[in-house]
């Protein structure tokens, strides 16, 4: 009986890449996190209010054309972008009510 090929990349070099991956997308999500934190010490400065629904709509309107182009579901990003913006702007709350 002829042994089947074995795989170009092995399971454990696949997992290794998605951990990277997975590092690299949490260290983005920081940085995202890290930029809004400055945004919010500009808006209370600024005495600019904390929501700009606007913006969110711009925000949740690219993540859906990022996912229609890369074959991603839309839904799917909107739900991953409605967390991180709640997140974003619990942050925000955080920096524009506390102590200058």
């Amino acid at each position: 009986m002829p042994e089947a090929p074995a795989p170009a990349v092995g399971i454990e070099e696949l997992r290794a890449r998605l951990d990277r991956v997975d590092e690299q997308f949490l260290d983005r999500l920081r940085e995202r996190i890290d930029i809004c934190v400055q945004i919010a010490h500009h808006k209370r400065e600024h005495d600019i209010p904390m929501m700009q629904p606007h913006r969110i709509g711009i925000v949740q309107e690219r993540a859906a054309r990022f996912g229609s182009e890369n074959g991603i579901d839309q839904n799917f990003l909107r739900a991953l972008y409605d967390l991180v913006i709640a997140e974003t702007c619990r942050v925000e709350d955080l920096v524009i009510g506390g102590p200058a």
